[in-house]
């Protein structure tokens, strides 16, 4: 009888325990840079450890989350790779002002295929990336509205270079998509941030812009005006110093003051 009995009791203990993977409970919904991917997916996880709560990302290129927020999406926490896409929701009264901060800097580089022969190109006025880049085409985000492009363009106008370049320019929807293209050898060139090269093990570095030549690369955070439950807390967490390694771990410089 008790060999008969136990597999049922045994089933009914089993169904009062939690689902093994069951998901914990959402503090906060992210709309974030594309390439803040990897240093924030790894601060989400880190927060979930600490509090037992789940943050929801999504990334993409500033432009598409901020015009996503415009109509309407639940975020309530926005990651911009610079300001103006900031602006443009500030100025649609998203966000809550007081909120708003600078949180990371960035560097601009010019990437090739790994197994490349191009090395230690030297970048400054007169720099003629169109000849550079041969018959094939430089690979960055699109330059009307990808931040990533727009540092792009400014830095090739500076020097000189956006005329010759302009024809050449592949444009992607987000920094990760350029960076892809380079790593699969579709695009001989790629001008992508220097946090992007470091995690696409197909890529190399082949030379740096001048931060001179464009405007300084900040990346501002704020958190939105729909921003419900505990999402102060998460917001919270990207200033501790536990967000601070992780991010410099990455190769992002970290704009504000590190908390506990």
């Amino acid at each position: 009888m008790l060999r008969r009995i136990a597999p049922a009791l045994l089933a009914v203990l089993l169904s009062a325990l939690p689902a093994r993977g069951q998901d914990a409970p959402v503090s906060a919904t992210v709309f974030a840079a594309a390439s803040v991917k990897n240093a924030l997916d790894d601060i989400n996880a880190a927060y979930t450890r600490n509090t037992g709560r789940k943050v929801v990302a999504s990334y993409a290129a500033s432009s598409a989350l901020a015009k996503q927020i415009e109509e309407g999406a639940p975020a309530d926490v926005f990651i911009s790779a610079d300001q103006e896409w900031m602006n443009y929701v500030a100025q649609k009264k998203l966000i809550v002002p007081k909120s708003r901060m600078n949180l990371l800097g960035n560097r601009l580089v010019l990437i090739a295929p790994k197994d490349s022969k191009l090395d230690d190109v030297k970048i400054g006025p007169g720099f003629d990336i169109a000849t550079l880049a041969g018959d094939g085409r430089i690979a960055t985000g699109d330059v009307r509205a990808v931040p990533a492009g727009k540092y792009a363009k400014a830095a090739l106008e500076k020097l000189g270079a956006w005329k010759a370049a302009e024809p050449k320019l592949a444009p992607a929807e987000n920094v990760r998509a350029a960076l892809v293209m380079v790593a699969r050898g579709e695009a001989p060139l790629g001008i992508v941030y220097e946090t992007d090269a470091k995690i696409e093990p197909g890529v190399k570095v082949v030379g740096k812009f001048p931060e001179n030549s464009h405007p300084p690369i900040v990346y501002s955070a704020a958190m939105t005006v729909k921003a419900k439950g505990d999402a102060p807390k998460y917001f919270a967490f990207l200033t501790s110093g536990t967000a601070l390694v992780v991010f410099e771990r990455y190769g992002f410089t970290y704009l504000v003051k590190a908390g506990p």
